[in-house]
């Protein structure tokens, strides 16, 4: 699976990096950024729950 940050939607909350360090870190400024591409299988559920925590929903996943 992949998942991407939308940039302009992000408001830098931190909960995707929070509930999936695997998959998500954060920029200088403390905005969302995505670790590796593709997310491996470990990774999917703690990027699923990510997305689907994220306020903005700046997060999307591609099976």
């Amino acid at each position: 699976m992949r998942v991407r940050i939308d940039p302009e939607a992000c408001q830098g909350h931190g909960r995707c990096y929070s509930l999936a360090p695997e998959v998500f870190g954060a920029d200088d400024d403390g905005f969302g950024t995505v670790l590796v591409d593709p997310v491996l299988p470990s990774g999917e559920g703690p990027a699923r729950l990510a997305g689907a925590n994220c306020p903005e929903q700046a997060i999307s996943i591609e099976a």
